[in-house]
């Protein structure tokens, strides 16, 4: 029996990179996957190739939001974890960001898990209890020169996921939430953007030598998601190669 085994999971941006990774690993542990983003084609077929539920779904949208745990409910009864993993970035300096790039980043990677949060809690409880993962990232702990906005709305995502939990125990409902921070990672946006010099950049950056692999973060999403983890919470889990050790 896998980790997972029966339990109803909501994992956003799940059409590639990392949460095509969590995805993937869900499946292999027994969930029933809810798979969300905004690439309608290519989240149709991960959905197919692994037998999972698709939803369309923009998470700066709360209409979307209050939609789709409306399905969840009707459709599966409960929700027992919830992954806010949609995401993006750019290097830009905080001088030359544009306010509409700031708030549409912002939109996505902060007010994206509070409205997951949000909306999610709420039917997690009347179920018992779950768990929550925030993807957050190593730049939501420290600094990085030419990412001002990604690194404030993952500072957000984590300072947020600290007061949530404390919500969720103090409210007694059987939630557990917390943060991953992950390193840099060898998805196919890194991949198409980057030339083999900034990868070698990146490379050295790491302790541990190298970029991680999606499947690495989804096998710690995954502990953090199940059983394994159930006396986490409010907790920040490094997945970064040692690079903020240092």
């Amino acid at each position: 029996m896998g980790r997972l085994e029966g339990k109803v999971c909501l994992v956003t941006g799940a059409a590639r990179g990392i949460g095509e990774a969590i995805a993937r690993a869900f499946a292999d542990e027994g969930a029933l996957v809810v798979m969300t983003d905004v690439l309608e084609d290519r989240l149709a077929a991960l959905a197919g190739e692994l037998e999972q539920t698709a939803k369309v779904h923009d998470v700066a949208d709360e209409a979307g939001w209050a939609a789709l745990v409306a399905a969840i409910g009707q459709d599966f009864g409960r929700l027992d974890v919830l992954v806010n993993n949609a995401g993006f970035g750019w290097l830009k300096p905080v001088t030359q960001i544009p306010l509409e790039d700031w708030r549409r980043l912002m939109a996505v990677n902060l007010d994206g898990v509070f409205l997951g949060l949000k909306h999610a809690i709420p039917l997690m409880a009347r179920g018992g209890g779950g768990a929550i993962v925030n993807m957050s990232s190593m730049y939501g702990t420290v600094g990085n020169a030419g990412t001002s906005a990604y690194c404030a709305s993952k500072g957000g995502v984590t300072m947020l996921t600290k007061a949530v939990a404390l919500e969720c125990a103090e409210a007694e409902n059987g939630i557990r939430v917390n943060s991953i921070h992950p390193g840099y990672v060898d998805t196919p946006s890194v991949a198409e953007t980057l030339t083999d010099g900034q990868r070698e950049a990146l490379r050295v950056l790491h302790p541990l030598g190298r970029l991680a692999d999606p499947a690495e973060i989804a096998r710690s999403v995954v502990f953090l998601a199940s059983d394994d983890a159930s006396f986490m919470t409010g907790a920040e889990l490094a997945v970064d190669g040692g690079f903020t050790a240092r």
